[in-house]
């Protein structure tokens, strides 16, 4: 493991990062999804594809990276090409977990890998819009303080700056980028993913002009069951892009 100090916007952020076969020639960013780690994507797909050089990254305010500013996502899509700079990564492949999805698609490489991506807006329920805005307005009164009662379990433990990047980055619609972006995509989701449903795959799929969806059994999660035949399409999809 190691940590690269990165400048962006006046703010120092330690990136921390792990590079698995690192004489390989072809680059494999792995990025992970909202509140998780490096480790979680690591443990999962380092055991594969020894051809590529893998590189695990711990997004601002995640695992070993730190983040004392409020970002977007194309913040985080910045940040990780910075770094990628830094130790002269090329954007062959890269992966992304539901939130480093949308990472991933905004740095525009060559294979664009979706596990499970968020990126397609879902209208809230009517329970959750119901619970905004009874916070909003016990806020009004003062009653701020209950904000933990209200907020999303993956907003509940953040700091105010992750907080804040929480509100900008979870409602956002990223159909246009899908539908723009031009190089080799792979799909792969959980049939019984709740947190970015199979609907929103399909929705991406239509959008982008050279896409392969496949589905596995499983949850939001299922990669980590199914890592061995998720890193058989990878490699798959790259060797048809290099014929492009």
């Amino acid at each position: 493991m190691a940590i690269k100090s990165i400048q962006y916007n006046q703010h120092t952020l330690d990136i921390s990062y792990e590079i698995i076969n690192p004489e390989a020639k072809i680059d494999l960013i792995i990025l992970h999804g909202w509140g998780s780690n490096k480790g979680l994507m690591k443990k999962s797909f380092s055991p594969y594809m020894d051809t590529f050089r893998h590189i695990y990254i711990d997004l601002p305010g995640f695992g070993g990276s730190t983040c004392n500013v409020a970002l977007e996502t194309k913040d985080y899509a910045r940040i990780v090409e910075l770094l990628m700079i830094h130790i002269n990564a090329s954007k062959d492949i890269i992966l992304g977990h539901s939130f480093g999805g949308k990472v991933a698609l905004l740095l525009e490489p060559k294979v664009l890998v979706l596990v499970g991506s968020a990126g397609i807006y879902i209208p809230k329920s009517f329970k959750v819009r119901a619970k905004i805005a009874l916070y909003k307005a016990l806020k009004v009164f003062g009653f701020a303080k209950l904000r933990s009662l209200f907020v999303a379990d993956d907003a509940k433990s953040l700091s105010e700056p992750m907080y804040q990047t929480f509100k900008n980055v979870v409602d956002e619609d990223f159909s246009d980028d899908f539908a723009s972006y031009g190089g080799k995509a792979l799909l792969c989701w959980g049939e019984e993913d709740t947190d970015t449903p199979l609907s929103s795959a399909h929705k991406i799929n239509e959008l982008i002009d050279d896409s392969t969806l496949k589905v596995y059994d499983g949850n939001h999660y299922f990669f980590m069951i199914h890592a061995q035949e998720v890193s058989r399409e990878i490699k798959d999809v790259f060797l048809k892009s290099l014929g492009n």
